[in-house]
């Protein structure tokens, strides 16, 4: 059976969800280590505190602000400013004013690695983890917010912009051997959308689906392109959970599609930095 099915690999509008809620996971879906939430509160409510187990964890604020207490230390985090957090933390997170939207990314790990914020104005300025990929149409901004830039047994994040009805991920590749990957979809007002591709073999694409704000696509196995419709731009949360712990979390190491291999990923600067 192909791991490729869209009712495993395919979630719909996880940001209507309110509170906190796990919409990505191995019970749920296709996913091996990966698991991916929200915590959608308004200014009004109560904080949420919870437990993250055995699971390393990145919190990576989407809009609002958040207040974030975790291991007796304290943050503030805005969007895209991003909190990696070691496993066995108790962590609470209280809305601003403007309440809070904050993606919980998470992987079980045995090790245990140094809590981290990584600010967005620090990923900005440093060209290894925020750099341009392709030219157009497939011009991209890419953002790394957990890569070698954090120390972490399997995660990897970051948020990809594109151009205005342009391709992302391209030219294509695939990572299967090593990481397993989700793509969120983010800053995508209605009435953008985008087109995603999932597929082993180019002449059957086991998944095409459209794809709109909050939905999220796993990618267990295959090449994965995608293009925004005219007019919008197709952004995406990108996350990564590697299969063995250490070796495999490595960015950029892919295989591209053999008939566009050539011209090289395009992830080249964000590899070499990290």
């Amino acid at each position: 059976m192909s791991l490729l099915l869209a009712e495993r690999c395919v979630v719909r509008a996880t940001h209507l969800r309110r509170g906190r809620s796990r919409s990505l996971d191995p019970s749920t879906t296709a996913a091996r280590q990966l698991r991916y939430g929200r915590i959608i509160l308004d200014s009004a409510d109560a904080p949420v505190a919870f437990g993250n187990g055995g699971m390393e964890t990145a919190l990576v604020a989407l809009r609002g602000q958040a207040l974030v207490a975790a291991d007796g230390r304290r943050f503030t985090l805005a969007p895209y400013d991003t909190l990696y957090v070691p496993r066995e933390v108790s962590l609470e997170v209280r809305p601003g004013a403007q309440g809070c939207d904050l993606a919980e990314i998470a992987a079980p790990v045995d090790g245990v690695y140094p809590l981290k914020l990584v600010p967005w104005a620090e990923v900005q300025r440093d060209p290894g983890l925020h750099f341009t990929a392709g030219t157009s149409p497939t011009r991209r901004t890419v953002n790394i917010l957990v890569g070698k830039n954090v120390e972490a047994g399997r995660l990897l994040c970051g948020v990809t912009f594109s151009e205005a009805g342009g391709w992302t991920s391209w030219p294509p590749h695939e990572h299967a051997q090593m990481l397993e990957e989700a793509y969120l979809y983010v800053d995508m007002p209605a009435p953008a959308w985008g087109v995603q591709l999932v597929y082993t073999n180019p002449q059957a694409p086991e998944l095409a689906v459209v794809v709109r704000e909050g939905d999220v696509v796993l990618m267990p196995a295959g090449y994965h392109p995608n293009v925004a419709a005219p007019g919008g731009t197709i952004n995406f949360l990108w996350m990564m959970a590697a299969h063995r712990e250490g070796a495999d979390r490595q960015f950029g190491v892919v295989n591209v599609q053999p008939e566009y291999a050539a011209a090289g990923s395009g992830l080249e600067p964000g590899r070499a930095s990290k």
